[in-house]
């Protein structure tokens, strides 16, 4: 395969995953790693790949991305992000060199659905599969909002791609995906205050016809309701049918609501100005 299509990746103490990675993207003669100034052997990693070392301090993956767009500049027009813990299958990646190879199509950036692995399995219903990505775009067309789990926002059409890519969350252990989290659910009590004080729910959003604009309203219309992480259990577990992935679904479906708890804690604790 030829493409033409720049790797764009972001790593923290990564040695552990970034092998896997990178050998996913053999056919791209561009690989961009933006780490976070990482104490273990990850630039080793890269650089032995022949990926380009770039270092910036990180701020929210908002920030984090868009400072990349600004500042990096790439081989190419089309850029496909990944994080370290992410694998492109073979499939994916011709469907990435196809459409970026064909100059007649009107799209600026491309979404692609995610597949979550837990406890050797595939937990495709407590993930709530499908969830769509924007991991494909022209960087100049393309800006994020949020310092955790970023909103994309693109000047220009967005299309979809058939196959998906797959994520390991869990492939550094349960201590890592909860000092992960941990971090993640300060960002996102922090957006729960933004959001209470700011009313920016309506019913035009709730209605909307694009997923992740609809996402995004379903997520804010929770940080009005009680008992989140019990309700946020309730649906994944039960409405999304996570039950049916069995032993991990459970334990997925636990960790997920537990996040939802360690945010609400902490947006109370914000807004008191302090302690609990």
């Amino acid at each position: 395969m030829t493409a033409r299509v720049s790797i764009f990746i972001q790593t923290l103490n990564e040695e552990q995953n970034l092998p896997r990675c990178l050998e996913c993207f053999g056919w791209s003669d561009d690989i961009v790693v933006l780490d976070s100034y990482s104490e273990d052997g990850t630039e080793r990693i890269a650089r032995s790949f022949g990926a380009r070392w770039v270092q910036h301090e990180y701020r929210g993956r908002a920030a984090h991305q868009n400072w990349a767009m600004q500042s990096i500049e790439f081989k190419h027009p089309w850029v496909y992000y990944s994080d370290a813990d992410e694998v492109v299958p073979a499939a994916l990646a011709e469907e990435i060199v196809a459409v970026t190879s064909d100059d007649a199509r009107p799209e600026v950036a491309y979404q692609v659905r995610r597949r979550d692995y837990f406890m050797g399995r595939w937990v495709k219903h407590s993930s709530q599969y499908p969830v769509w990505f924007t991991r494909l775009f022209k960087p100049a067309r393309i800006r994020w909002s949020r310092k955790a789990n970023p909103v994309a926002h693109v000047d220009g059409p967005v299309g979809r791609l058939e196959n998906d890519f797959l994520h390991c969350p869990f492939s550094k252990g349960i201590a890592d995906w909860v000092e992960r989290h941990n971090r993640y659910s300060t960002y996102e009590a922090e957006e729960t205050l933004r959001s209470l004080s700011s009313g920016d729910l309506g019913p035009a959003e709730l209605l909307s016809r694009d997923v992740s604009r609809r996402r995004q309203a379903l997520k804010r219309l929770s940080f009005r309701l009680p008992f989140r992480p019990l309700l946020r259990f309730l649906y994944v577990y039960v409405l999304r049918g996570g039950f049916l992935d069995g032993l991990p679904g459970f334990h997925h479906s636990l960790l997920i609501s537990f996040y939802e708890y360690l945010t609400v804690l902490k947006a109370s604790e914000l807004k008191r100005g302090g302690g609990l």
